[in-house]
């Protein structure tokens, strides 16, 4: 694991599942880390357990809510390096009774909300000559979910934002790529299949094994690995990784 010692990372959605597992990986490579979110309290949390570790309200949805939030971060620890774009939602709902609305609430968290936090970074990475510009996608970036197709539309415009991005700034000494996860073991996957239970009568156990069928090894992904890739993309052995969608679903894409 390379030391990270002295880089400053940004984690969108840090407080819970996957962004605090990210943030926590983050801390023991020894960056100073700034972890955001729309509620305060389970971000304070984390911080109060891990020095390095600070915190930033911020709604990503909203392009002025971010400068502000890296404002703040900038303030406590100086410029960002690493950002990592994961705060994001899934809605789950048939095509046919879909409306614009949910569309657009997909679209506004999970890729407008990586656009305002890279345009945000990115130009005092480019000043610096350095930088990694991370966001958290998933499979269905990668592929079609029934029930889901919002959600897929958003992800899919995350790896290609990630992919031309990445080709802006292949001579600057800053990479973009999307981690593409499969399903994970978050409270976002908790409510997923509680919803399967309510809509479907399925106990929970068939419900995860519907789930965990999707992955070829049989399990959900576990955020520490997530976490575990995100070091590998900050790490100079990842320094000709750019442009990438990296899928990590025991092989189901």
């Amino acid at each position: 694991m390379d030391d990270l010692s002295g880089k400053h990372a940004l984690v969108t959605g840090g407080g819970t599942g996957v962004g605090a597992a990210i943030a926590l990986a983050l801390v023991r490579a020894g960056a100073n880390v700034t972890i955001t979110g729309r509620r305060q309290a389970p971000l304070e949390q984390i911080a109060r357990e891990h020095g390095r570790l600070r915190w930033a309200i911020g709604d990503v949805t909203d392009a002025q809510s971010v400068k502000s939030m890296f404002a703040t971060a900038a303030a406590a620890h100086g410029p960002v390096e690493i950002v990592v774009a994961n705060a994001g939602a899934a809605a789950s709902k048939p095509f046919l009774k879909m409306d614009a609305g949910d569309l657009q609430a997909m679209l506004d968290v999970n890729l407008m909300g990586t656009f305002h936090v890279w345009q945000s970074a990115l130009q005092p990475m480019l000043d610096a000559g350095w930088g990694r510009l991370i966001a958290i996608a998933s499979t269905a970036g990668l592929k079609g979910y029934s029930y889901v197709s919002g959600y897929c539309a958003a992800k899919h415009g995350v790896v290609g934002l990630a992919r031309a991005l990445a080709l802006e700034t292949a001579k600057t000494g800053v990479t973009v790529n999307a981690i593409c996860p499969g399903y994970t073991e978050t409270p976002m996957l908790a409510e997923t299949i509680a919803n399967i239970m309510r809509k479907t009568g399925r106990t929970r156990a068939e419900a995860e094994a519907a789930l965990k069928a999707q992955n070829p090894q049989g399990r959900f992904i576990q955020p520490e690995e997530i976490g575990d890739l995100v070091l590998f993309l900050c790490g100079k052995g990842a320094a000709s990784v750019t442009g990438q969608a990296l899928a990590i679903s025991g092989g189901e894409v």
